[in-house]
């Protein structure tokens, strides 16, 4: 049997920190922008479990979800009127002569493996991500993300510090 050293996480244990703190933020951003208008977008799709989360969870604000191609649990699949489809370099400046700075709530899950790639990915995303949050909207990511203007917030009650990241615009 193979011992694990005093402190040390299995992937499991990581895998746990990061689902509860997932949950723990965004109930928190659903109900502290709950009543901002705007539209709000999940990046990355995945399976959908987040897209189904915040589908269920929110009323009045309509979900947008931006997607290479989608692989999702069927009934976790946004419509099409719904999902914008292909490399967020490219969505994301459309989005915002689309929808302007009105998202009142963005979540992106990187969820890679290799830290390093997920940083350059935040880096990369940001600065396309930061237009679109409206003033008193939030940023749910599961990475730390470079933004001028928004504010990083302290964590939720049962979030666990470096495996979500909450800011506001």
């Amino acid at each position: 049997m193979t011992q694990t050293a005093p402190g040390a996480q299995s992937r499991l244990d990581l895998f746990i920190d990061r689902m509860v703190s997932q949950r723990a933020c965004l109930d928190f951003a659903i109900a502290d922008t709950a009543a901002l208008p705007g539209p709000i977008f999940e990046l990355g799709l995945g399976n959908g479990r987040t897209y189904h989360h915040l589908k269920t969870h929110v009323t009045g604000r309509p979900v947008y979800v931006f997607e290479r191609a989608v692989a999702s649990h069927p009934e976790s699949t946004p419509d099409d009127a719904h999902l914008i489809l292909g490399d967020v370099r490219e969505t994301l400046p459309a989005a915002l002569d689309r929808f302007g700075a009105t998202a009142s709530l963005v979540h992106a899950d990187l969820g890679g493996h290799n830290r390093e790639k997920n940083d350059a990915f935040a880096r990369l995303i940001s600065p396309l991500v930061e237009p679109l949050i409206a003033s008193g909207g939030l940023m749910v990511s599961s990475d730390r993300m470079y933004f001028d203007r928004l504010r990083e917030l302290p964590l939720p009650s049962g979030a666990v510090p470096g495996r979500c990241f909450v800011y506001r615009g």
